[in-house]
């Protein structure tokens, strides 16, 4: 049962790109990130209160951390899903985990089985594979945003994690994140007019934020009841509604080679998950945190 939250995390994260998609014929990125984070906001103040949990935080550092890297994460990937094909978009936010690797090598200075190291090397190729042949001139500062996302998220995931083992309810984590995407985008919500009268314009705003919060909520559940490593596993799921999504409003075609790339970028994710199963070492701890935005 708990594998099927995250499978409805992943479609709900999927209907929020076709919104966010949707909504870039009527606003802004800013504004679409100012929505989508105060409806959560919203939400997580609601489940906060039905579950007595208070929304002050002694771990306001880690916090910090992890709301500015997740917000700014996901500007780069609303500005990417207004560029690029959506599956094409959504992969380059997944490759999250293969940048979570680099920076436990980087950064923590923790050495990488081969395993690992074998599976970042194919994500790579994978990211390689999906760029060089198959974006036009006019999508590559797309793919950057897109790229970019997924290597800002990384870090955004490694402060989740610690914040799990300082015991911070997830419910409190979501709200300061939603809270600091609601500031990020309030420049553009208040520097400009929002006068579309198309309930198709006020419906997809409304999507971003109703389907982004529940997702979240969702993938917390399945990550929390479920197994660490099947939730992880099911997120990639979320390439594949995007992928019949993008098929069924957009008729995105994508070539041969662009389809073997994000294969192998899946492939990548879900071999990085399975070579860090031990839970039991920093470094598998810090992979298994794979919260999206």
């Amino acid at each position: 049962m708990q594998s099927l939250w995250m499978v409805l995390a992943s479609l709900l994260f999927a209907c929020m790109g076709v919104c966010v998609k949707l909504g870039t014929q009527w606003f802004s990125v800013g504004e679409m990130v100012f929505f989508r984070g105060a409806i959560a906001m919203i939400m997580a103040t609601g489940v906060a209160a039905l579950q007595g949990i208070p929304l002050r935080t002694r771990n306001w550092r880690l916090q910090a951390s992890r709301s500015a890297a997740g917000s700014l994460a996901l500007l780069c990937y609303f500005f990417a899903l207004g560029v690029l094909p959506l599956a094409t978009a959504v992969t380059l936010n997944y490759t999250s985990p293969i940048f979570v690797a680099v920076l436990l090598a980087l950064v923590f200075r923790e050495r990488l089985r081969w395993p690992v190291l074998a599976s970042v090397l194919l994500g790579f190729a994978g990211v390689v594979l999906l760029l060089q042949p198959t974006l036009s001139p006019d999508q590559w500062l797309g793919a950057a945003a897109g790229l970019g996302s997924g290597l800002i998220a990384s870090f955004a995931y490694l402060s989740v994690r610690e914040l799990g083992r300082a015991g911070e309810p997830e419910v409190r984590t979501v709200f300061w994140f939603s809270a600091t995407t609601t500031l990020l985008g309030l420049p553009w919500a208040t520097g400009s007019t929002i006068t579309t009268t198309d309930a198709g314009g006020w419906a997809a705003l409304a999507g971003i934020g109703l389907f982004g919060g529940a997702a979240q909520f969702a993938m917390t559940r399945a990550y929390r009841f479920g197994k660490t490593i099947v939730s992880a596993n099911l997120a990639y799921t979320t390439v594949i509604f995007s992928s019949l999504f993008g098929v069924w409003f957009w008729d995105e075609t994508l070539p041969l080679g662009a389809w073997v790339a994000i294969a192998l970028i899946i492939a990548s994710g879900v071999a990085v998950s399975i070579a860090t199963r031990d839970v039991g070492t920093p470094a598998g701890e810090r992979l298994q945190a794979r919260h999206s935005d």
